[in-house]
């Protein structure tokens, strides 16, 4: 099988001045101290063991102090902080009382929320995203089921899950997590996600006014969000295909991006959904609309996709049929087509990577061109390995593959800038470390720093940290 070509080499000189490089990180994923500061997990997870998630019980002393320890640490390094405000970890009190984001009640608690950060730290911190992929939190939470509350699938998904997945030995399954045995064989999967997916614009869109109102003039910070995209490629040229490919698009990034650009939804989705699809009223869709300062992408596989017209045939609606496509992991591929049309060079530890550079160009200029160039960061961007013991010191610590994925992925990021005119400003890999990666639990590590959970949670930085380093000490021009 050929090997597709890879531009040449780029480092940081390359790119515009004021080009931003970072590392991403998820508080839930990395932080664990589950029984110190008042505090669970994650943040959430405090405010969902001490005040049910609300403001009105009070606020976490202790946890503000970390952050803005953390924050000021930070900027005395020379990194510049941006933050997340909500990674799909919902606070178990609010799903307790009002069903989380099924609910339209969390926008108000979301809010303030959000106010509290703004207040307490928006003084140093200038670039805030609202939500880290809705579309993930309302397909996979409330459709699939593979990520917390697991709503919308049989209970051997759960049984599955902790049968197959490695935890750390000091490592409890938070409350959202345990939940997942509570909530799985409930919901619906054809209303629940488009109804998640709803709540979670509407709630960004209030923070965002929030925010423009009350605090952007002063503190000349910018709020975003990050959507994502895995990458379709029709399987072959014809009309079906093509259509399959534009709808897996409208499906994952347009559901949130349409709204987001036009104040509405993609046709493809109000067409086939109907009354399953939320309708926003006129003043919901001003305020949605327009609602960003930059649109944050992560960027980490491409697919092959053909229209599949058995998708869903006998079954209750769900999101997961809706869009009438299959994906590659749902076909076989001949042998024959691979080698007359080669497109992923290696694939990741997870099954549902394949490692194609070219699309995150393909991404970028598909949104340049359907919504108008907006400011860009791509917000993750990785591959991960299985899990090995830190004693195979060069499997676990010489990550090749890492490298190249970086390598390749930042020359066709080069390529969308200098050629296609593409407004990107920044580029995060995930992750800086390995971390607790949700339904693989420890069993895949994206991370550039190796985690030794067996020992103490020992940090030992792998072959692509050093790149990385290397990659950073070039200079802009």
């Amino acid at each position: 099988m050929a090997t597709p070509v890879v531009p040449a080499l780029t480092f940081r000189h390359d790119f515009p001045k004021g080009f931003i490089f970072g590392a991403s990180s998820s508080a839930f994923q990395i932080e664990g101290a589950v029984n110190e500061g008042g505090r669970g997990p994650s943040i959430w997870d405090t405010f969902a063991k001490e005040q049910g998630g609300k403001l009105s019980g009070g606020k976490n002393c202790e946890g503000i102090a970390f952050y803005n320890n953390l924050i000021n640490k930070l900027l005395a390094t020379g990194i510049t902080p941006v933050v997340t405000l909500s990674h799909w970890d919902i606070p178990q009190g609010l799903d307790d009382e009002y069903g989380g984001f099924l609910s339209p009640k969390i926008t108000k608690d979301f809010l303030d929320f959000a106010n509290l950060c703004f207040a307490e730290f928006g003084d140093r911190v200038k670039l805030w995203i609202t939500f880290c992929g809705p579309w993930s939190l309302a397909y996979s939470g409330y459709g699939a089921g593979t990520i917390a509350p697991g709503r919308g699938v049989s209970s051997t998904a759960v049984e599955d899950f902790a049968a197959r997945c490695r935890l750390p030995p000091d490592f409890t399954l938070s409350r959202p997590y345990r939940a997942r045995i509570h909530h799985a064989a409930l919901g619906d999967p054809g209303t629940e996600p488009y109804l998640v997916g709803h709540h979670q614009l509407l709630a960004h869109a209030a923070v965002v006014k929030l925010y423009r109102k009350n605090y952007q003039s002063t503190q000349k910070g910018k709020i975003g969000i990050i959507l994502q995209q895995i990458w379709p490629v029709a399987l072959t040229d014809t009309e079906k295909d093509r259509a399959a490919a534009q709808r897996s698009i409208d499906y994952m990034l347009g559901w949130f991006m349409d709204p987001l650009h036009k104040g509405d939804y993609p046709d493809s989705m109000k067409d086939f959904l109907g009354c399953r699809l939320p309708p926003f009223t006129y003043e919901e869709s001003q305020m949605v609309k327009g609602s960003y300062d930059f649109i944050a992408l992560n960027y980490y596989t491409g697919t092959y996709v053909r229209y599949d017209p058995e998708a869903g045939a006998n079954e209750p609606p769900s999101v997961i049929t809706d869009p009438r496509i299959a994906y590659e992991s749902k076909f076989k591929i001949s042998h024959h087509f691979f080698v007359n049309k080669p497109l992923f060079f290696m694939e990741g530890y997870s099954d549902w990577i394949r490692v194609y550079p070219a699309g995150i160009q393909e991404f970028l200029v598909y949104v340049k061109e359907k919504y108008d160039n907006p400011v860009i960061y791509i917000s993750e961007n990785g591959i991960d390995d299985k899990d090995v013991p830190l004693s195979t010191s060069w499997e676990s610590l010489t990550d090749h593959r890492r490298v190249s994925y970086y390598q390749s992925h930042l020359s066709y990021l080069w390529k969308a800038i200098t050629e296609n005119g593409v407004n990107v400003k920044g580029y995060f890999i995930w992750s800086l470390t390995d971390n607790f990666e949700w339904g693989e639990s420890i069993s895949s590590r994206f991370g550039n720093v190796y985690i030794d959970y067996d020992n103490g949670h020992t940090r030992h930085p792998k072959l692509s940290a050093e790149w990385f380093r290397v990659h950073l000490l070039n200079p802009p021009k």
